[in-house]
């Protein structure tokens, strides 16, 4: 019962993130699933299934807030959709003892890749306006959808800062079009792990415990996404994925590291996580701060014109 709060908890959580960022959901609760000793296809087919549920609700919210590009979330989902189906059937044919460090190494680099581009750019907002066209997104949507499958997450750590750094879609639309798509992928995706692995292994309490707690958070983290501070948020995110799967790499068969070595790793993964941190808040006060300045000196300069 315990691990069934737990897990909705992190649930809730992973989510009020991924509605904030649109991204995270997946990368999160998969490195939950495998550091409690679900097996690499089990754990993306747990996660799955809850998103077909939390998706609908996250992208609901996200139309009611008007955050959602209807015309983005078709020219990007339905080829997310073909990569997801066809990533769950690859994960499902692979052998445990080589699909978890596998599924490590993926979610590690979109660890780093979350902490590096919200730590170092924050968010692209100058070409806002522009046209987004379907030969961009529909290779977008087909890798993302692949990569979610397999690594159990990956939809918005790519697809969100790919539209973010392109930055022809508004922050929020772009956050809200991904997490809206993303039920197309939940979906695709569920069916391909039921056909490649029928029931075998998934804990359907465990997935009603993400749902749970993943449906609570999902409309306060579409009113959040106007509210949150993406660049500290993905700084910390992609810091405790990093730390989570670098344990998970090293500790499997691959590299079976432990003790010392294993210790010495983590503390200085730990120490470079909390430096992005700071810098991140740092670079967001400052930010503000600058924005702040500008907007008064244009009121200033208002009122000193004559009438």
């Amino acid at each position: 019962m315990t691990k069934l709060v737990l897990l909705a908890v992190v649930g809730l959580a992973a989510q009020l993130v991924d509605g904030g960022l649109g991204m995270a959901y997946g990368v999160t609760m998969s490195t939950l699933l495998l550091a409690l000793g679900t097996n690499p296809a089990a754990a993306s087919a747990s996660v799955h299934l809850a998103e077909i549920g939390t998706t609908l609700m996250s992208g609901t919210a996200h139309w009611k807030f008007g955050n959602v590009d209807w015309k983005v979330v078709a020219k990007v989902g339905f080829p997310g959709a073909v990569g997801a189906f066809l990533g769950a059937t690859v994960l499902s044919s692979i052998d445990t003892s080589i699909s978890r460090p596998v599924m490590a190494i993926i979610l590690l680099i979109l660890g780093i890749y979350l902490l590096v581009r919200f730590t170092a750019r924050g968010l692209r907002t100058d070409r806002l306006g522009k046209p987004l066209r379907a030969r961009f997104l529909a290779p977008l949507g087909l890798f993302a959808g692949f990569i979610d499958a397999t690594g159990g997450g990956g939809w918005g750590p790519i697809g969100t800062p790919a539209l973010l750094a392109d930055g022809r879609l508004e922050p929020r639309r772009v956050i809200g079009s991904i997490s809206a798509s993303e039920f197309l992928i939940a979906v695709a995706a569920s069916l391909g792990f039921i056909i490649g692995l029928g029931h075998q292994g998934v804990n359907f309490s465990w997935v009603l415990a993400l749902l749970v707690g993943g449906a609570i958070a999902a409309p306060v983290a579409a009113w959040l996404v106007r509210h949150v501070a993406p660049r500290v948020l993905g700084s910390a995110v992609g810091g405790l994925i990093i730390l989570t799967n670098t344990r998970s790499l090293l500790t499997s068969d691959l590299f079976d590291v432990s003790g010392r070595t294993l210790a010495a790793v983590l503390i200085g993964v730990a120490a470079i996580w909390i430096s992005a941190i700071t810098y991140s808040v740092r670079a967001y006060r400052a930010e503000k701060a600058e924005l702040e300045a500008s907007s008064e000196v244009v009121i200033d300069e208002g009122a000193e014109r004559p009438a």
